[in-house]
């Protein structure tokens, strides 16, 4: 996230592009449909949009059990995070 802040759009998505980070893909998604959404929905110009803001919050964790050796379980964590981008266009 903190590479993309305050990146115009056509930077940040080649950022996402090519940085070999596993949150990359579903971040470069997530641009992508904010771009397509500001362009039809507010009618905004492509080449004027930035990223004013991005960050993460935590969601709901999944509590899920593995078993283990002699009838025990093992407690394990899914954790879930949402993700926002807010696009601007410069003035």
């Amino acid at each position: 996230m903190d590479l993309i802040r305050n990146k115009p759009l056509d930077e940040a998505l080649a950022i996402l592009q090519y940085t070999p980070k596993a949150a990359c893909e579903p971040l470069l998604k997530l641009v992508k449909s904010a771009a397509a959404n500001a362009e039809n929905n507010f009618n905004m110009d492509k080449n004027n949009l930035y990223v004013a803001e991005c960050y993460v919050c935590p969601g709901p964790t999944l509590k899920r059990m593995m078993p283990r050796a002699q009838g025990r379980g093992y407690r394990i964590l899914k954790r879930t995070s949402h993700m926002t981008v807010v696009l601007k266009e410069k003035e």
